[in-house]
């Protein structure tokens, strides 16, 4: 008996098996013929945009320190703080992403990035389940000794889970930094991806 319901199966599932394989064949065939007949409609010439059609936009220089109401320059005093705004400008500008850099080094650092943030996010949850069964453990003993030391152990868990949820916080940021950076250096959304 249970050698034919085994046939019985093994039949059914070959039937199956060859009539996706004969539908998936016709499918195939027929959206070849559409494709050749589509292609043979389309008379004018396809503009494909690559990196080497798009122009490179420099990034914005800070605006000019406005001289003192007057219309006087400014004094020696007010010379500092104007050298030290020229300063952090120039800083900025030498921080501000080369707009050259390819779509490969924008994936890899968003990848990286993502990546960290995904570890992280694994290893909380399994410090928060440690700690779970930290806290189930401690309620179930009755011996003070033991329960000392699980209690301990639950603290530097709970210390871990700490220091790993603002290490979370700052993985976010990081990944809306590396966006802000790559939305200033009018990096295309796609090589973030």
């Amino acid at each position: 008996m249970k050698h034919q319901t085994a046939r019985v199966v093994l039949v059914a599932a070959a039937v199956v098996i060859a009539s996706v394989l004969t539908a998936g064949a016709q499918s195939l065939a027929d959206v070849a013929r559409k494709e050749a007949a589509r292609r043979k409609d389309v008379k004018a010439p396809v503009t494909v945009i690559t990196n080497d059609n798009l122009k490179v936009v420099p990034p914005v220089a800070p605006p000019a320190v406005p001289a003192e109401a007057g219309g006087q320059p400014p004094s020696p005093d007010a010379a500092a703080p104007a050298d030290a705004a020229q300063e952090k400008a120039q800083e900025k500008a030498e921080e501000t992403p080369n707009p050259t850099r390819d779509p490969e080094y924008w994936r890899k650092r968003m990848a990286d990035a993502r990546l960290a943030r995904d570890r992280n996010a694994f290893m909380l949850e399994a410090v928060q389940s440690r700690i779970n069964a930290l806290t189930n453990d401690f309620y179930a003993r009755d011996d003070p000794y033991q329960r000392e030391q699980i209690g301990l152990a639950r603290q530097k868990a709970l210390a871990e889970f700490e220091r790993m949820t603002q290490h979370q916080a700052d993985l976010e940021k990081a990944i809306a930094d590396i966006e802000e950076e790559a939305r200033r250096a009018n990096v295309p959304a796609g090589w973030l991806r």
